[in-house]
C-alpha cells in the first residue's frame, strides 16, 4: 500500500510533468481535501498507509487537475479576505489582486458609506467582503449572469451574510432604481483583450466564463462604460474603485477627468504592475 507521503510525491511528479506550478503545494492540497484533513493534519500522517477508497478519491482529484481543471473547482472553495466561498464554473475564481482592490477601497473610503455597490459580482466575493467589513452598510451586488447570481446568493447564505447584501440582475447600472446613489462603487469587470484571453492558461481559458474575462476595444469597453455612467450613481465625494488591465491606466485617468471626477489615483498590484484606478467625485 502507498503511504500519504508516497502519494504526494507521485502526484507532485505528475503535476511537474504537466507544467503545473507549485506542484508540491497543489498535491498536498488535493490529497488533504480527498482525505478530509487540514495540511497540518496531513503532515502528521505522512507514513499512514492509504486504503483503496482513499487512493481512488485522490487519483480522481489528480486526474482532474492534470486536465488543468482549476484547483479551486476541484476543492470547491476559495478563501477571500477571511471568507470561504464556493467556487465553480459559474463565475471567475476570486484572485489575490481583487483582495487588494477591496482592502485598498475600504482604506480609501474612510468612514463606512451608507450604501456600497459591487458591479459584476460573480461569486459575490467583493460584495460579501464589504458587508463583512461594514456591518451597517447596505451593499448591492449586480451581475448580468443569472448563474453567477445564483452562486453569489449561495455564498451569501454560506457566510451568514445573506441578509446584508441585495442581489440584482443588471447589465452594469441598467436595472438599478432611478436616483440610486452610493458612497462606494467597486468593479472588477472583464478587461482582457482578445489576444490576452487566447494566451491565458487552460485553467482560465477553458474553465472560467468567457464573458467575465474579455472585453471589446482591447479590453477597455466595459471599463469605459462604467467610468462614463458611475458619476450619476455616486454621492458627493463618493469613490469608484476599478480593477483594470495592463496598459489601460493613462486613458482611464484621462477619461475619468473628462467625466467630471475631481481626483483620480492609479495604484499597482502585488507584482508592481498598474492594476487599480480610484476616482472620487467632487464634494
Amino acid at each position: 500500500m502507498m503511504t500519504v507521503l508516497e502519494t504526494i510525491k507521485r502526484s507532485t511528479e505528475f503535476f511537474e510533468g504537466k507544467g503545473i506550478e507549485s506542484a508540491r503545494l497543489q498535491s498536498e492540497l488535493l490529497v488533504s481535501h480527498a482525505l478530509g484533513l487540514s495540511r497540518m493534519q496531513l503532515y502528521l500522517q505522512f507514513e499512514r498507509p492509504l486504503v483503496p477508497a482513499e487512493i481512488d478519491r485522490i487519483r480522481e482529484n489528480v486526474r482532474r487537475r492534470g486536465r488543468r481543471e482549476p484547483l479551486q473547482h476541484i476543492i470547491g472553495a476559495v478563501e477571500f479576505l477571511g471568507l470561504r466561498l464556493k467556487s465553480d464554473r459559474r463565475a471567475l475564481i476570486p484572485r489575490p489582486e481583487t483582495e487588494l482592490l477591496v482592502e485598498t477601497a475600504i482604506a480609501l473610503a474612510g468612514p463606512a458609506p451608507a450604501r456600497a455597490l459591487d458591479l459584476g459580482t460573480g461569486s459575490g466575493a467583493i460584495a460579501l467582503a464589504l458587508a463583512a467589513a461594514w456591518p451597517a452598510t447596505e451593499v448591492t451586488a449586480v451581475d448580468s449572469s443569472p448563474d453567477a447570481l445564483d452562486l453569489a446568493r449561495e455564498n451569501a447564505v454560506a457566510t451568514g451574510l445573506a441578509g446584508r447584501v441585495s442581489f440584482v440582475r443588471s447589465d452594469w447600472f441598467d436595472a438599478l432604481p432611478e436616483g440610486a446613489r452610493f458612497g462606494l462603487i467597486v468593479a472588477n469587470p472583464p478587461y482582457l483583450s482578445a489576444s490576452e484571453v487566447a494566451a491565458a492558461s487552460p485553467e482560465v481559458r477553458e474553465h472560467e466564463p468567457s464573458a467575465a474575462l474579455g472585453s471589446a476595444g482591447g479590453g477597455r469597453a466595459d471599463l469605459d462604460a462604467i467610468l462614463a455612467a458611475a458619476p450619476g450613481f455616486l454621492e458627493a465625494g463618493g469613490l469608484l474603485a476599478l480593477e483594470t488591465g495592463v496598459g489601460h491606466h493613462g486613458e482611464l485617468v484621462r477619461l475619468a477627468t473628462e467625466r467630471g471626477f475631481a481626483r483620480t489615483e492609479s495604484r499597482r498590484d502585488l507584482t508592481g504592475r498598474d492594476r487599480f484606478v480610484f476616482a472620487w467625485t467632487g464634494q
